[in-house]
């Protein structure tokens, strides 16, 4: 039987939503692992859009589940439907999306709290001992959803992982091709383009999350 997993979206676009590369080389791996795959995004206002082009903010408010389906032609489903107990694993891109929309990391750092139609998705996963990944930023994230002691990386970049360590997490220092493995918590983690432009670095690393993932299913 193939093996179903969940991925949750925080928009469309590297600096106001999910990373698309992520996302796509995501989906793309899971695919040639025969695993089915669902999309989910919370059904909420964006904390801010900007251009792509120019990095400039733009005077216009869009919806994250709306724009998650710009990535998934059309077939995102409100965060609030996903069970767990549907679902083998759980997967969540990067994109700055993770820091501004799924949490409020960007602003508050180590005081974040993670919003909560996608916390307690996630936390399903938790309580069910089902692997999650997480991807780029995301890892950011681990201590709000496993506690302290959590294993996790986000690449090399101090300042990001001086708060990871002062949110209570371990973050591990780590290449783009690699991956953290915390087997207590069944987290995987990779940093992918926080330490690359380079699609086929990032996909070096996202595919041995997604194996390492689908391994763990039980």
């Amino acid at each position: 039987m193939s093996k179903k997993v969940a991925i949750i979206l925080s928009g469309c676009g590297v600096f106001d939503g999910a990373e698309i590369n992520e996302t796509v080389l995501t989906a793309l791996s899971l695919d040639q692992h025969g695993a089915k795959v669902e999309f989910f995004a919370p059904d909420i206002k964006q904390a801010a859009v900007i251009n792509h082009q120019t990095n400039e903010p733009m005077d216009e408010q869009r919806n994250v589940l709306v724009e998650s389906g710009r990535i998934t032609r059309g077939k995102s489903r409100d965060v609030r439907e996903l069970q767990a107990a549907d679902f083998d694993a759980l997967i969540l891109p990067g994109g700055f999306g993770v820091a501004s929309n799924l949490s409020d990391f960007a602003s508050k750092g180590a005081d974040c709290t993670v919003q909560a139609d996608t916390l307690q998705a996630i936390l399903q996963f938790k309580e069910a001992k089902k692997p999650v990944g997480l991807i780029c930023i995301s890892p950011a994230l681990s201590a709000k959803i496993y506690g302290a002691g959590v294993r996790c990386t986000i690449g090399n970049d101090e300042s990001t992982a001086a708060v990871i360590t002062q949110m209570g997490a371990q973050h591990e220092n780590t290449s783009v091709d690699a991956i953290v493995v915390d087997e207590t918590h069944r987290l995987v983690t990779t940093p992918a383009y926080m330490l690359t432009e380079s699609l086929s670095e990032a996909a070096k690393g996202i595919n041995k999350l997604v194996a390492q993932v689908l391994s763990m299913v039980k």
